[in-house]
């Protein structure tokens, strides 16, 4: 297993203040991290070795669809991140969070 690089700990270390039953988004963890780069957030998370001890699976899209998880946006991997939040108690309606009353914003 390789070793985090500093950015990807400070990005894993983020996650694990997203409290259980909400999510936030790639962009606002950017903002929160001061990187300015939603992308890299979502490069850092598809390499995090600890999940969902460290919970990647709370990072949504914008638009609250859910995005990929652990590098896949289909099948078996990705609907693993569609019932880890639904057994947090976020619930989905399609491909989205039900309602941004879920989302955390690190404010």
């Amino acid at each position: 297993m390789r070793t985090p690089t500093p950015f990807e700990s400070r990005v894993y270390e983020a996650l694990t203040q997203i409290p259980r039953g909400r999510v936030t988004t790639y962009g606002l963890l950017a903002v929160y991290l001061d990187c300015g780069s939603a992308r890299a957030v979502g490069q850092a998370l598809r390499r995090n070795p600890n999940g969902p001890r460290v919970p990647c699976h709370r990072v949504v899209r914008a638009d609250l669809s859910l995005g990929g998880y652990a590098g896949a946006t289909a099948g078996a991997t990705w609907r693993r991140k569609h019932r880890l939040l639904e057994q947090e108690g976020i619930p989905i309606e399609g491909n989205c969070v039900a309602s941004r009353e879920y989302l955390y914003d690190f404010s």
